[in-house]
């Protein structure tokens, strides 16, 4: 039997073939993926991709998994593929908790079951409608290496380039982090990891911001599975949503590749023209050429036609930095 409607699609019971441990007390948090993995939830959430027959014949699909501690879950299902590989704007969500050692969401109108990496998506009469199997996507600009005449801010050796930033045993930059060096117009590569906090929430899970000439700030965060805001992984903070949610799960290396552009100043200091951006995120442009009217929120560094620093903020979460360079512009 098909499914008739999509909506029944994540209507669904999810099973996991793994044995629940107890979750730590607290509001766990794991800046190591060996760490993260003695939480079963960790193995659960992530991104899943297949197809699904919703009785209009097989349609490409995808869903996220998103652990929120104590063995509860929120899913996402995105029909015509993941957000960034061919998602049409139609999303369903469901909730779950582990029961009797498994992870389940159920409703009515249908299931489904993880084991082994795979979803398998069935109707409530028991018909198989196709399955999903668990996969981890890598930003196609990971490592990207520094062109000629870059300039190297961090690459895992010191942090010397930057003011009050420290780095771990494994070689990754502590912020917060401001580069000594000041820029204009630039191109800006930056990799980051959020950590594994499943019990917290909103604006406290994975917390940090990366801001241009310190005034403009693209949002980093665990959104996961999350809608896409401003306030959000890959917003600019208060003034535009990202185009798409590119967030992939924490403790996941993603990539920022921004083109920015400075604001024009006359003589005296009066703005003539907003600055400018361009916003990859994990290779996927997020915003194009946006118009920056003001500084974000919360900048440290005021409007001006000063240049500026790379400015990387530490809002008590453990987001790790590596492999970051810019590229000025000429007549930057």
């Amino acid at each position: 039997m098909l499914v008739r409607s999509p909506l029944s699609l994540v209507m669904m019971l999810l099973t996991a073939g793994l044995l629940p441990a107890a979750e730590p007390p607290g509001n766990p948090i794991y800046d190591q993926p060996l760490a993260a993995a003695a939480d079963p939830d960790f193995a659960i959430q992530g991104e899943y991709a297949g197809q699904l027959d919703t009785g209009l014949g097989p349609i490409k699909t995808g869903a996220r998994v998103i652990a929120l501690g104590n063995g509860t879950f929120h899913t996402v299902l995105y029909l015509g593929g993941l957000p960034g590989e061919g998602w049409n704007k139609e999303v369903y969500e469901g909730d779950g908790v582990m029961k009797d050692g498994a992870a389940v969401f159920q409703q009515p109108q249908g299931s489904g079951r993880i084991q082994n990496g795979t979803l398998t998506m069935t109707t409530s009469e028991g018909d198989v409608v196709g399955t999903l199997s668990r996969t981890e996507r890598k930003s196609p600009t990971l490592g990207q290496k520094p062109p000629e005449g870059a300039v190297v801010l961090f690459d895992g050796k010191s942090a010397a380039a930057f003011d009050n930033a420290r780095i771990t045993d494994d070689g990754l930059l502590i912020p917060p982090a401001t580069s000594r060096q000041k820029f204009a117009s630039c191109q800006l590569h930056l990799e980051f990891r959020t950590p594994y906090m499943p019990q917290a929430r909103d604006q406290g899970r994975g917390n940090s911001g990366c801001y241009l000439q310190g005034r403009y700030e693209v949002q980093i965060l665990d959104s996961f599975g999350l809608a896409g805001k401003n306030n959000e992984c890959g917003g600019i903070y208060s003034v535009k949503d990202p185009d798409s949610n590119l967030c992939y799960p924490p403790l996941t290396w993603q990539t920022y590749d921004i083109d920015y552009t400075t604001a024009d100043y006359d003589a005296s200091g009066k703005k003539l023209k907003n600055a400018r951006m361009t916003v990859r995120h994990n290779g996927v442009v997020i915003h194009e050429n946006v118009e920056l009217p003001r500084a974000t929120t919360a900048a440290p560094v005021a409007e001006g036609p000063e240049k500026g620093p790379l400015y990387l903020q530490d809002h008590g979460n453990p987001v790790r930095f590596r492999n970051i360079w810019i590229v000025e512009k000429s007549g930057g």
